[in-house]
């Protein structure tokens, strides 16, 4: 409750600093139009139509703008009109417009909020005092563009973003966290360490995967199958696409059809759509033949690709792609089964993020109830799914918190959030029960009594989608992966060209004990060689001379550490392979 209450404490902040952005800009360029301006996660934005383009270098005046206004402001006086009214108000803004004809029904009015000099279109949640902010902890970030309304139909708008706290020292450690994300960026990275590349001529938001990239991705897909193989998930193969009746049939083709990419056949009038999920193709595998009670729980998981259309202005390097895949299982279950098959798998992901050195709670997401007409299933149905999955949290001691109106639209479910190395945090996977999609596909099994009952879904994902969590664990780690996720473990520099040969015999050696392994047999000089590896992040650098080649120990320089460290190539074979093997 507690953070309830401070969440809303925090965006009734920014969205009132948001207000005092929009005031600052129309008093310096008056002939603007503004259109939104909402409080998101750790700050807020505001869009503008500008009569000419401004950048970021405007910033600093449009704060000190800000910060003069300030003082003249006091408390947020509420005002409702006539639709008529404020479209006088907002003559030649076609933006406001809009939404004014979208917010005033029939006999509706329109709410208008004031603080000193400025009002605009606004539907609340202000901070009570203006003068209890602290004009030191509030700042402007960047500037970018962004369609009206996300749609790339409509005006591209400028919109600028900044970010509020109660203290000016809280506005401080968060600046300083997005000045170290800058340098932690996956993007960035991604092309200094030879990750991952887009192309125009594939397409955006599909990425390809270098030899280095691939090394991460499977580590992570592996970790993920072995995982679901201990807890009794076999995995399947499904295809990349599906006749558009399949998703008729689970929901998704009227929730998700303009996310879905058409596929038209040559020969053919189906309509095909590439599949944005796998749990309704799972669906089929049960329904091949009659299943008993003594079957279940049946378990499949399945990394095939997924594709989404997602808008190109909302694409960003490995966190929102149109393809990619996830450690995606699905579980079919009897009732009495449940509370066990959420238990395993909230074990597993457990397992999982303390390999990745990651914390985490869970969000437990409920069906909106004021909302019901958005999600399919009965009262009855979505009561029982919602009391268990809150059992469980209860009966497990794990920390969870509940959020109205985040279930999916089949059932509710447990999101699991992260927090990285800078406190930053992330949803990566989720637990899902879900009783209505095996009804709307007739799925059946034979109970103790011979009658014929409808299975339970699980739908669950331990780290989610493979590719999107590669890039949180880039920005994690700081591309300092630990030695088992590294896309080269150990790079070996050889002293001069009199012990190339001997580097090359060496680094066959530790391929054949599945080391990642690089050697540098060029021609510059030992220094150079030294920082080019150390630059590259490797967990270990082995140099190599002459005591090396003659059989002595091998001197190696651990990642973070100055000084080298002597051990026999056995030793260091046997250490390496372990801290691999056991994922340290």
């Amino acid at each position: 409750m507690k953070h309830m209450e401070h969440e809303e404490k925090l965006h009734n902040l920014r969205h009132s600093v948001a207000h005092l952005l929009a005031a600052a800009v129309m008093d310096l360029w008056p002939d603007t139009k503004r259109t939104i301006g909402p409080s998101i996660e750790n700050g807020f934005y505001f869009d503008f139509s500008f009569s000419k383009p401004i950048s970021e270098d405007e910033l600093p005046k449009i704060e000190k703008k800000m910060r003069e206004i300030l003082p003249t402001w006091e408390t947020f006086s509420r005002e409702e009109v006539t639709p008529e009214e404020a479209k006088k108000r907002f003559a030649g803004n076609e933006f406001k417009i809009e939404l004014i004809d979208e917010f005033s029904g029939e006999g509706e009015k329109i709410s208008f909020y004031k603080s000193g000099k400025y009002e605009d279109l606004c539907r609340g949640g202000h901070i009570e005092n203006m003068k209890n902010v602290d004009p030191k902890s509030f700042a402007l970030t960047k500037v970018a563009g962004a369609y009206w309304r996300g749609d790339e139909k409509n005006p591209m708008l400028t919109r600028i973003y900044g970010t509020a706290f109660e203290t000016a020292k809280e506005l401080r450690t968060h600046l300083a966290i997005l000045e170290e994300a800058k340098k932690r960026d996956h993007r960035k990275l991604g092309a200094e360490m030879d990750l991952f590349v887009f192309s125009d001529i594939v397409g955006p938001g599909m990425p390809i995967y270098t030899p280095k990239g691939s090394a991460i991705r499977r580590e992570i897909v592996n970790f993920s199958e072995e995982l679901q193989k201990s807890i009794g998930y076999q995995q399947v193969h499904t295809p990349n696409m599906n006749k558009a009746e399949l998703f008729k049939l689970s929901g998704h083709y009227d929730k998700f059809k303009d996310n879905m990419f058409l596929v038209k056949s040559n020969y053919s009038n189906e309509e095909y759509y590439l599949k944005p999920m796998n749990c309704p193709m799972h669906t089929q595998i049960f329904a091949a033949k009659m299943r008993s009670y003594k079957d279940l729980p049946l378990r499949y998981s399945d990394f095939a690709n997924l594709y989404r259309d997602e808008k190109p202005g909302e694409l960003h390097g490995l966190l929102r792609l149109r393809c990619f895949s996830q450690d995606d299982g699905h579980a079919f279950c009897r009732e009495d089964q449940l509370e066990a098959e959420f238990t395993s798998a909230l074990s597993i992901i457990k397992t999982a993020l303390k390999a990745y050195d990651m914390k985490y709670y869970v969000r437990l997401s409920l069906r909106d109830e004021e909302k019901k007409e958005n999600y399919i299933g009965s009262d009855e149905d979505w009561k029982m799914a919602q009391d268990l999955l809150e059992k469980i949290l209860i009966d497990q001691k794990i920390e969870y918190r509940k959020v109205e109106g985040e279930a999916a639209f089949y059932g509710p479910k447990m999101d699991i959030m992260t927090k990285d190395s800078l406190g930053r945090e992330w949803q990566i996977s989720t637990i899902q029960l879900d009783p209505n999609m095996p009804k709307r596909f007739g799925l059946e099994y034979i109970d103790r009594d011979g009658r014929k009952k409808s299975p339970i879904m699980i739908h669950r994902a331990l780290i989610g989608s493979p590719e999107r969590f590669m890039s949180i664990l880039i920005e994690h780690f700081a591309g300092a992966f630990p030695t088992w996720l590294a896309p080269v473990q150990v790079i070996l520099v050889a002293v001069s060209d009199s012990f190339n040969e001997f580097t090359s015999m060496l680094q066959k050696e530790l391929e054949q004990k599945n080391i990642r392994v690089e050697a540098d047999v060029s021609s510059e000089t030992v220094g150079n060689k030294i920082r080019k590896a150390t630059k590259a992040k490797a967990p270990y650098i082995l140099v190599v001379g002459e005591k090396e080649q003659g059989g002595g120990a091998l001197s190696i320089r651990k990642r973070g550490q100055k000084e080298t460290e002597e051990m026999s190539k056995d030793n260091f074979i046997s250490h390496i392979s372990k801290e691999i093997s056991e994922r340290r």
